[in-house]
């Protein structure tokens, strides 16, 4: 492997749900920002021998978000945003990777779009039962719009309830495997 990610060994590696969180910024109101997360994430990295060797592949269910309000969640589920009940997964298939940029396709409700997100390397620990674990952070900005995620209101004095541009925050954990 590169020198670019020292420590990051080639060879398979899964997500650890548990130290991870995809997590999400949009506004409301157009003034404050409402923050959720999907807690239903798997998916694994295979590290090549380079870093254009290296892929990633991300399965979301939808029906995972949470935003800390039952009734807006139930609405991302809904029709009006996610579809849950017909598209259960939202997925993310790398594209290629450069040590500092992670572009592949992003599929939401049966819609494929290509992302692109900024990704810091946090580095390769041994936890205590001495399994191999690497640290991940990314972060993007897509338009919801372009998967047919375009429910809206219109506010009285202008604007819109919900923006179209939502901030991705991601914390990726992974396990190697062996």
């Amino acid at each position: 492997m590169s020198d670019t990610l020292t420590g990051l060994s080639a060879g398979t590696w899964t997500i650890d749900p548990t130290h991870t969180e995809v997590g999400f910024v949009a506004r409301h109101l157009m003034v404050s920002k409402v923050r959720g997360s999907f807690t239903d994430v798997s998916g694994t990295v295979v590290v090549g021998e380079s870093l254009a060797d290296s892929t990633a592949e991300v399965v979301i269910k939808t029906a995972s978000v949470a935003t800390g309000t039952a009734d807006r969640d139930g609405h991302l589920r809904s029709g009006d945003f996610f579809d849950s009940e017909t598209h259960p997964d939202m997925t993310f298939r790398s594209t290629s990777f450069d040590g500092s940029t992670l572009t592949g396709d992003l599929t939401i409700k049966g819609i494929t779009k290509p992302v692109s997100l900024d990704v810091d390397f946090g580095g390769v620990a041994t936890d205590p039962w001495g399994n191999e674990k690497a640290a991940f952070e990314a972060s993007g900005e897509l338009d919801r719009t372009q998967w047919g995620l375009t429910w809206n209101a219109n506010l009285e004095k202008g604007g819109v309830l919900v923006s179209e541009k939502i901030k991705l925050v991601i914390d990726l954990q992974l396990a190697k495997q062996a």
